[in-house]
């Protein structure tokens, strides 16, 4: 898909810039030409002579060099390519992309460019977490910026947590959805996916084994056609899907209102075993056993029915609204009313009894419930199973 494609790659100045290098090598493999814009930090870490010899094209920095206005001027630049990747984007580049800040070559491309932007976050922990990253995020995605990463893990500070660039090959394959052209270009799908986590105390919660993996296939499924995807996910112990704008809760109630927020959509996919209680008054301190041996009264209240909630919306529904049923027992009938009284198109119902080894396993045995009948699919790996859903979903929006 990347064979005749034009990148122009902005390589920001971080430790990850050392990335950059595969991620040139790892483009031009595929037939992708790269133009590299490196911003004088880049400079620090990777020297503009690999850069050049890796991607077999001329490397640029200055914004004043007259001979490159004159040649490949930074108008020209920002917009002779199909697409400008930032990898790394540190947090000084994502700063000046919210701000529209042009003080160098790399900002000025950036702020002048009509084409699509994909960026690759790398920083440390606290940097990423700080207010205004998390600000400057937001304002990129809203202008319609494409975020891929960042990754959590052991840092070159010697800190751990969310931060590291993205792999090359992850990058790689935003890339790709970016360029592509699948049969749900320009749709905008979201899908939810993983558990929800409802508090009891600090340290203990309601969960359930959804492990994510059935919401992740079908998320890296719909980007794999060329849908924008919107990822809703639980604390779940599955991987992310790649080129997904990834959004993280915990509770129910978190839930909904990141579903809320990533509305409008041309189709929502409800995959996410969300808890249906929560405890009404969870405490702020750990609950300790009673000296006497009694035990502690809880009280539950009913979370939000995120399914029914978009099912019914008067204005603002998406096209096709689908949800799951996870059913132990007369699955069919319960997951036929559950379409009924909740509003929305398609069920997909499976059955998640522990001898099923369905919840938390790699495979599923599903029966997609329409209103016109129940259609039983054979078992398959839940990449099959998310891949024939994807098309599905692409047949009836097209």
């Amino acid at each position: 898909m990347l064979a005749g494609k034009h990148v122009l790659l902005v390589i920001g100045g971080g430790i990850a810039a050392f990335k950059a290098l595969d991620l040139i090598r790892r483009l031009r493999e595929r037939g992708c030409q790269v133009t590299p814009v490196m911003t004088n930090a880049a400079g620090e870490f990777v020297t503009p002579l690999s850069v050049s010899a890796l991607a077999a094209t001329k490397v640029y920095s200055d914004l004043f060099d007259l001979t490159d206005e004159a040649e490949m001027g930074h108008i020209e630049l920002s917009r002779a390519a199909d697409l400008i990747v930032v990898a790394p984007a540190t947090a000084d580049l994502m700063a000046k992309m919210a701000n529209g800040l042009a003080g160098d070559l790399a900002s000025t491309v950036l702020l002048a460019t009509d084409k699509r932007v994909l960026i690759a976050p790398s920083m440390n922990v606290r940097m990423w977490d700080h207010p205004a990253t998390q600000r400057n995020l937001k304002t990129l995605q809203s202008d319609g910026v494409l975020v891929v990463g960042p990754d959590e893990g052991d840092m070159a500070c010697g800190e751990y947590g969310p931060g590291r660039m993205a792999e090359p090959l992850d990058i790689v394959a935003a890339i790709d959805h970016a360029l592509s052209d699948g049969p749900l270009k320009g749709k905008h799908v979201l899908v939810t996916s993983g558990p929800t986590h409802e508090p009891i105390d600090p340290v203990r919660y309601i969960a359930n084994r959804s492990s994510g993996s059935q919401g992740t296939a079908i998320a890296n499924a719909l980007v794999g056609l060329g849908a924008d995807v919107t990822f809703v996910t639980g604390p779940a112990d599955a991987d992310d899907p790649v080129g997904a704008k990834i959004v993280r809760v915990e509770t129910a109630a978190d839930m909904l209102d990141a579903v809320t927020a990533a509305l409008p959509a041309d189709a929502a996919v409800f995959a996410a075993a969300v808890a249906d209680w929560r405890v009404t008054s969870a405490s702020d301190r750990k609950i300790k056993k009673d000296a006497n041996g009694a035990l502690p009264s809880l009280e539950f209240a009913e979370n939000p029915d995120i399914l029914a909630t978009v099912s019914q919306m008067e204005k603002g529904r998406p096209e096709l609204v689908i949800g799951f049923a996870a059913e132990t027992n007369d699955v069919i009938a319960n997951a036929t009313s559950k379409r009924d009284r909740k509003g929305c198109d398609w069920i997909v119902a499976n059955d998640v009894s522990p001898e099923t080894g369905i919840m938390g396993g790699s495979e599923n045995d599903v029966t997609l419930i329409t209103a016109d009948a129940a259609e039983d699919w054979p078992r398959a790996g839940k990449d099959a199973v998310a891949q024939q859903l994807a098309e599905r979903i692409a047949a009836t929006l097209s």
